[in-house]
């Protein structure tokens, strides 16, 4: 008989030990990932957020430069089967006052839940509100569901698009009366991370009422932001939003400059 030394025996027991104490984690990880296709539960949270200040050079219905402000978050958890639950708020102020008279201004708000599906789809609910007088919104509501699919992400550039419904509500600032409807909305968005402190991107979104196709709105944002220290950027946006039926005696087209310096934590 085969006698095996003590040392050989110490390490196999070892091994033996270290293998078991790892099974669960082996499994739960490898197999699940592999064969249920389903990621990893990410037991950490994640909590972005951004204040920028800036200037908006405003053309259209107003031809201003106007202060700016925004503010937005992100939070990110485990949703459905494991795979992330993104939470994203985001708020906006436009002003300008000349002589003590206000002559520009605009409020927005916007909240969006996306859950993230298998094959790089993604489910998403939306919430919008915006105010601008100017424009003659005294109040423009908007709540949106639909579906999503990243098309395209190699860890630099990235492409995705949506496609959705949603419900509009449009009170205005004089005696035109309120307007509802429902629309068919889309949107895709274009991202290259140009190198580690420079990101480019193009978002464009559109949205088209059901009971009438020529009653649509476009929005194309194009921008540049890249930082200048560990917690502070600099962004460079320009917007284009164009309204095929605006509201009585206002222009289709309205333009945004952008210039904002920006810190998140």
């Amino acid at each position: 008989m085969r006698t095996i030394p003590m040392k050989q025996t110490i390490t196999a027991v070892l091994l033996t030990a270290t293998t078991l104490l790892c099974a669960d984690e082996i499994k739960v990880d490898d197999v699940k990932s592999k064969y249920v296709n389903e990621p990893e539960i990410k037991a950490s949270k994640e909590l972005k957020q951004n204040i920028n200040l800036g200037f908006a050079n405003t053309t259209g219905n107003t031809d201003t430069l106007n202060l700016n402000a925004k503010y937005d978050l992100s939070y990110i958890m485990a949703g459905y089967r494991g795979y992330d639950l993104s939470w994203m708020f985001d708020t906006s102020v436009y002003l300008t006052q000349n002589d003590g008279e206000t002559d520009n201004e605009e409020y927005t708000a916007n909240l969006a839940l996306e859950q993230t599906l298998s094959d790089n789809w993604l489910a998403y609910l939306s919430v919008r509100w915006l105010r601008n007088t100017f424009r003659n919104f005294d109040s423009k509501t908007f709540v949106g569901a639909g579906a999503g699919k990243e098309l395209f992400n190699d860890g630099k550039q990235r492409f995705e698009v949506k496609l959705g419904a949603a419900y509009n509500l449009e009170q205005y600032s004089n005696d035109q009366p309120d307007h509802d409807f429902a629309s068919l909305t889309e949107y895709l968005e274009y991202n290259n991370q140009l190198n580690k402190t420079s990101l480019f991107y193009l978002k464009v979104g559109a949205s088209e009422n059901f009971e009438d196709f020529e009653d649509y709105e476009i929005l194309s944002v194009v921008g540049f932001t890249f930082a200048v220290a560990e917690r502070l950027s600099i962004t460079l946006e320009g917007e284009v939003r164009y309204d095929n039926i605006p509201p009585v005696g206002f222009d289709k087209t309205d333009t945004k400059s952008i210039v904002r310096l920006g810190y998140s934590f």
